[in-house]
């Protein structure tokens, strides 16, 4: 017997993160480790027992084996509950046969059954790759007081990245008039942030209309949104002003772990109110050795450094060796930086070991083109032999 629910959250959790390349090729995106001891799917999971959900179905697809484990029975994130909790929803064959899911509508689709479980009132839908710390409560009162039929999250974006999101125009109360997906000539710069608050019976009605009619992308922001908006239905924006970054590139997460070290109040990992939780392994405290220079990084347990860390993000259980150089960089569990290796401007995969005197990327300033200059990065597992240089937007797969 299940108990009911006011409100349900599903985390679209399956994506592939094509963009993040050697980070996403053998996990999906929102497992890619983030801040010094997280994943990227701590932020949706905490925003979600801080809000006071206590009911998600996290649908996963692409390499899920490593979010599988992560999430486990969703202790960290006090998800293990009797009724309710958190539950991994991969697809499965159903009596019409089998089906990856084709688009995030046909992904809550192929779970209503899930969802009406618990009957709930409205069901949050979220995205699994992005930074943030978001009341998802206050959101869904603003839904209550509008009577809305779904409401999307927006945030307010420069003109010039408004071409590359969904885009909406509002009127005075917020309700929404116009929704065009990735617009050439953009009519405002409010912008989806793909958090979306429905409705459970309209979003279930459109979901079974849109996988009827069998054509299209079987995609919120493609089908879903714009079938609503074109039958009259009461559409709404809830404006948002804090931190946000969809990291889906490898710019944005490197950006977003520098954001961490300029010590934004937006994306404080140390506010005690609103608590990110993680499933972070029982590590020794780190290790600061005689000869180790730290200015301005975030250390994580289990580490030991006896070399230089600079502006840099070091998960559990790293070692930078004496003589060896971190700057401006992201090094990710496991990893190993030896002696005389230099870092700098990278991202450095789990469990990595980078041998004596290797050359990981370069500054900017001393990058002849600095058009071609971007971060270099180094998947998981590889080892980068000792003199071995990986040169500024470098992507390596494979060991050299």
């Amino acid at each position: 017997m299940y108990i009911k629910k006011d409100v349900v959250a599903m985390l679209l959790a399956g994506g592939q993160g094509s963009r993040l390349y050697a980070l996403t090729h053998d996990m999906a995106k929102p497992a890619v480790p983030f801040g010094g001891k997280y994943r990227l799917i701590d932020f949706p999971l905490s925003n979600c027992t801080n809000s006071g959900i206590d009911t998600v179905g996290v649908l996963t697809q692409y390499q899920p084996l490593v979010l599988n484990d992560y999430i486990g029975n969703g202790q960290p994130w006090d998800l293990d509950k009797m009724n309710g909790g958190v539950h991994v929803l991969p697809p499965y064959e159903t009596s019409k046969g089998a089906s990856w899911y084709e688009g995030t509508a046909n992904a809550i689709y192929q779970n209503i059954s899930f969802v009406d479980r618990y009957d709930p009132e409205y069901v949050v839908v979220l995205g699994g790759d992005h930074i943030y710390k978001m009341n998802y409560s206050k959101m869904i009162a603003f839904h209550k007081a509008q009577k809305a039929d779904l409401t999307i999250a927006v945030l307010d974006v420069p003109l010039s990245e408004a071409s590359r999101m969904g885009i909406m125009t509002c009127n005075d109360e917020m309700r929404v008039t116009d929704f065009t997906e990735k617009p050439k000539e953009p009519k405002s710069t409010l912008a989806s942030m793909g958090i979306y608050v429905f409705t459970w019976s309209k979003l279930k009605k459109y979901l079974i209309e849109n996988e009827n009619a069998n054509t299209g992308s079987k995609d919120f922001g493609k089908d879903i949104i714009p079938a609503m908006l074109n039958a009259g239905e009461r559409l709404y924006a809830y404006t948002f002003e804090g931190y946000w970054k969809d990291v889906g590139t490898l710019d944005s997460l490197w950006d977003a772990n520098m954001d961490l070290l300029a010590e934004n109040e937006q994306l404080d990992l140390y506010d005690s109110e609103w608590r990110i939780y993680s499933r972070h392994e029982n590590l020794p405290p780190q290790f600061i050795g005689p000869t180790a220079k730290i200015q301005r990084s975030m250390i994580s347990e289990g580490s030991v450094i006896h070399g230089e860390s600079e502006n840099s993000v070091i998960f559990g259980g790293v070692t930078i060796e004496e003589g060896a150089e971190v700057h401006y960089s992201i090094v990710m569990p496991g990893t190993v930086i030896k002696k005389g290796a230099v870092v700098k401007y990278a991202i450095v995969g789990e469990n990595c070991v980078i041998g004596e005197n290797a050359r990981i990327g370069e500054q900017p300033e001393n990058y002849p083109n600095r058009d071609e200059w971007s971060i270099a990065v180094v998947g998981h597992n590889i080892t980068v032999g000792d003199g071995k240089t990986v040169a500024p937007k470098a992507i390596l797969s494979e060991s050299i």
